[in-house]
């Protein structure tokens, strides 16, 4: 509940950053940053989701969600070094943008290709559906991204496993020059949801309170287990993509309007109405805001920046591991391939109830090879799940299982990082098609194929083998 304390508090996050942004833009003029990728215009998506949500919920911000990190608390010195390409920031001065997460503050990063991250969002709500957690996932994304296969993917799986998860859509009018009226046909984005069976919701994106109280709602939905829900917030873009390429292709009138309807500005008026604000509360956030915010910034330009050496740069890579290689004994076993294959599965899923297996038609049928035949009576469905026919959606909701959530959640204390890294992905790919129908195998080459089953299998050994990791 918005309780006056409480909308005294949104306010100040509201206004945040866009005092940040208006100082990056200075910045930006003065040479002291290079790009900066506005949101101003656009804060009370942010904003008003994130301090809708709990603190334990996941987000998955984009590129323009600065108010993300802000309501979110995130240490501002060490934000600015990040933006800035210090070594104090967040990825050490290999990046100056939001391209990094911080799981302390339950923000997953994002990368450029901008729908991608909509399925690692499922992998986030699939394991709090396992783990039977009262949290969520929101996913943001943009108007343009909903026309890519991952987007549709990833609402068709989160649809059909009924996944803890919002897909919030900031609908600013364009992705990058081109205007929505170029890129799809329906009159609203939410009206998609109807195709994959979800409640899909459109609202006032530059209303803060409004998109408060439906992020809120929608989490009460999701908690209670209505399943995913597609949220399209209506927001305009004030200014250019990036400040290079500016906004000559906007129409000047469309630009007017949408500055009328400036989130802060209608944010004040309804605060006004309610009699929270008056001129001495406004300048005591004013004041607040520049006391966090200069100083930080100070700090942050004249910060070390970082250097780079070979010891430095590979221990960004790989990680010190108390591994051993155990020597294979010398008896042997005469199986086929295909069987091999199929005895390691069934003794790691028996020694380690964390395992699962997911792929196309692996579940009571089996797969086309056998391999999964009667995992389903041993193991449960839980652990031996059937896929939609998807290729990128299910990936991405592999990696955060991988990488953070699940399974071999213990390999990474044990062995190399980097070897790990490379030796799961080989398993994701190994298990999709042996398991399926084998397509992706026909298409390629003998080398990589047995280069690819032969690292899987050799990690395999290693997972089965070591003692610390089942332990």
């Amino acid at each position: 509940m918005l309780t006056s304390s409480k909308l005294k508090e949104l306010y100040y996050y509201l206004n945040l950053p866009r005092y940040i942004e208006e100082r990056m833009l200075l910045l930006l003029r003065q040479g002291k940053i290079s790009k900066w990728f506005s949101g101003i215009g656009q804060e009370a998506i942010s904003v008003g989701a994130t301090f809708a949500l709990d603190k334990t919920d996941i987000i998955f911000p984009m590129h323009r969600n600065l108010g993300v990190f802000t309501t979110r608390n995130v240490d501002k010195y060490k934000l600015f070094c990040q933006l800035f390409g210090k070594k104090d920031g967040f990825t050490g001065g290999r990046d100056r943008t939001f391209h990094f997460g911080l799981l302390e503050n339950n923000i997953i990063g994002m990368i450029s290709h901008l729908a991608a991250m909509i399925p690692v969002a499922n992998g986030v709500a699939f394991s709090m559906k396992l783990r039977k957690q009262k949290r969520i996932a929101l996913s943001f994304t943009g108007d343009g991204s909903t026309s890519e296969g991952d987007f549709h993917e990833a609402l068709n799986i989160a649809s059909v496993w009924n996944l803890p998860v919002i897909f919030l859509i900031e609908n600013n009018g364009y992705g990058l020059s081109t205007p929505v009226s170029e890129q799809f046909k329906c009159k609203k984005l939410s009206d998609r949801a109807i195709g994959y069976g979800i409640e899909g919701i459109t609202i006032d994106g530059n209303n803060v309170v409004e998109v408060y109280k439906t992020i809120a709602e929608c989490r009460k939905k999701i908690i209670k287990g209505s399943g995913p829900i597609l949220v399209e917030a209506m927001t305009f873009r004030l200014r250019g993509h990036e400040e290079a390429s500016g906004v000559k292709y906007v129409p000047k009138k469309i630009i007017e309007k949408w500055k009328t309807n400036d989130p802060i500005l209608n944010f004040e008026k309804f605060l006004l109405k309610k009699k929270i604000l008056d001129k001495d509360f406004k300048d005591e956030i004013n004041k607040k805001i520049q006391s966090e915010v200069l100083p930080n910034i100070e700090d942050a330009l004249n910060s070390k920046f970082p250097e780079s050496n070979p010891d430095v740069e590979l221990s960004k890579v790989f990680s010190d591991n108390s591994f051993q290689m155990i020597k294979p004994s010398n008896s042997m076993l005469n199986m086929r391939f295909v069987d091999a294959i199929k005895d390691g599965l069934h003794e790691k899923l028996k020694l380690d109830s964390d395992v699962l297996i997911m792929g196309q038609d692996i579940a009571e049928y089996g797969g086309v090879f056998k391999v999964t035949e009667g995992f389903v009576e041993k193991f449960g469905k839980n652990r031996i799940v059937n896929t939609p026919i998807t290729e990128s959606g299910i990936i991405g909701l592999f990696f955060y299982i991988l990488f953070v959530a699940l399974i071999f959640s213990k390999l990474f204390f044990n062995i190399n990082y980097t070897e790990a890294k490379i030796g799961l992905i080989s398993l994701i790919i190994i298990f999709w098609p042996i398991m399926s129908t084998g397509s992706l195998l026909k298409n390629w080459n003998g080398i990589q194929t047995f280069f690819v089953i032969g690292l899987a299998i050799l990690l395999s050994k290693k997972i089965l083998n070591d003692p610390d990791v089942n332990s």
